[in-house]
Parts: structure tokens; sequence; C-alpha cells
């Protein structure tokens, strides 16, 4: 169980480190930290790596800030590319997914207000499986976390 958040600096790359779709999920903040506020993450997405599924949110919202590299957002059918120091908010019930498109990796903040940390920790031990998760086995996992298509 994570404690309650102290003062402190967390540098790139560090926090509670997940992996899922062959990102890199570094944690800053989690529910455990913020009272369920928000959670904070560090991900690293690798060059034309898989996007999650075109999914909407019924119970947060949730921001990408850029801090590297290329990264196509597509919001309710409309592709939006964004790059280094650009922000883009994902509103509730916004239909999304995202991907990396630049050819390294891009590496952005996400907040999910409130947190969805707990989704992200059964991601990265469904997909730390020796096989990859079946896209139903993604759908159930995400419908449990109140998103859906």
């Amino acid at each position: 169980m994570v404690e309650r958040a102290t003062p402190g600096v967390i540098g790139p790359g560090q926090g509670r480190i997940l992996n899922a779709r062959g990102s890199v999920l570094a944690f800053k903040a989690v529910a455990a930290q913020t009272d369920g506020d928000f959670s904070l993450m560090e991900r690293t997405l690798p060059p034309g790596g898989r996007r999650p599924p075109a999914h909407r949110h019924d119970n947060c919202s949730e921001g990408f800030f850029i801090l590297e590299g290329t990264l196509v957002i597509e919001m309710d059918e409309v592709e939006h590319q964004a790059g280094a120091g650009d922000f883009l908010l994902v509103p509730r019930d916004c239909l999304h997914t995202f991907g990396n498109v630049g050819p390294e990796a891009a590496r952005l903040l996400i907040i999910h207000a409130p947190a969805m940390d707990a989704y992200f920790e059964e991601l990265h031990a469904l997909w730390s499986r020796p096989e990859p998760p079946s896209p139903e086995q993604e759908r159930e996992l995400m419908s449990r976390y109140g998103m859906r298509r």
C-alpha cells in the first residue's frame, strides 16, 4: 500500500513503474496519496507502439502534456497532432485514443481526475502474462473502470 505523499522531488523516469502495451508508466502521484483526487503519470511511448482501444471515461477527465516527441490523439474521431509543450484535455465522455507517430520515443505527463492508477495496476498485470491480452480481455478490464466505446 502506498503511503500518504511526503514533500520531495520525483525525477524523470522515477516513481511507481508499470508497463503496458510496450509503454513505461512512471506514476508520480496515486490515489492513496491524493485521497483519490487525481493520479499523475509520466508515460514513455515507443514509436509506432500499440494504441489503447478507443474509449471514453464515464468517471474522469484526462489531460496530456507532451514533454518530448510527437503524439497523435484522436478525440471524437478528429485527429490532433501534438508535440513538446502542447497540452490536450480529454473531457469525460469524449471518445479518444492516442499513439506515438514520431521516429523516437515520446514522453508525456498524463493526469486523471479522479485517480485511475488502480486500472493501470491491473493493466500492468494483464500485460505481464506470457501472452498479450486479447482485445476482449482489455475491454472487460476497461469496462470495470468506467471506460467504454
